[in-house]
């Protein structure tokens, strides 16, 4: 058990060190865009499916209450939040379009999908991009594994944020870090009086 317990740690800190070698600059272009989108009044909608989904609304409360220090409310949104909508679309229509109905009501041009997949090919993410494109709006597309379908359908104006890594829970280790890091950057980029208070 502890050699077990020991490989895990060991694991996810290889892990780590590898992301370091390849996320730092995504990480920080991720950043600008969401700075950028929020300064011109836009907003943030974010998606993940199952322990990604998590993700997801753990990043939109952070901007919507506070990270390290207190600061103004950040407009942003967790698609997954909302159990009557999520339900109702799910029986109304198909499950695949849980995500993608809401970004077709709520969705604007210069608005940012964080989209996140472990292994990048959840088909109900995959059609909340394809409706985020056709909003006009930009993806910030948090994967691993090879990125998957979803790294297919990234344009210019989008962006990549994939964890060089094949196993789920090293993956979502690290997207939960990428999560915090973009909150201190915007936090930082925005309100650099407020980062850090207790």
């Amino acid at each position: 058990m502890i050699d077990a317990i020991r490989d895990s740690f060991t694991e996810s800190i290889q892990t780590k060190i590898a992301a370091i070698e390849v996320l730092p600059e995504a990480i920080e272009k991720a950043t600008y865009m969401m700075v950028q989108a929020l300064i011109s009044g836009n907003k943030i909608l974010c998606c993940g499916c199952g322990r990604s989904a998590m993700d997801a609304q753990q990043f939109a409360s952070l901007l919507l209450t506070r990270f390290e220090g207190d600061r103004p409310s950040l407009p942003a949104l967790a698609l997954s939040s909302d159990a009557a909508t999520l339900s109702s679309a799910a029986e109304t229509h198909s499950h695949n379009e849980i995500y993608s109905r809401q970004i077709r009501a709520l969705g604007q041009g210069s608005d940012i999908l964080l989209a996140i997949s472990v292994d990048g090919n959840s088909r109900n993410i995959i059609m909340a991009m394809e409706a985020a494109l056709n909003r006009d709006m930009s993806i910030i597309a948090l994967t691993g594994q090879d990125g998957g379908e979803m790294a297919g359908l990234l344009g210019p104006n989008d962006l990549e944020i994939r964890v060089p890594s094949n196993k789920p829970q090293r993956t979502q280790e690290v997207h939960q870090l990428v999560i915090h890091t973009l909150c201190t950057g915007i936090d930082n980029c925005l309100f650099p009086e407020h980062s850090g208070d207790e």
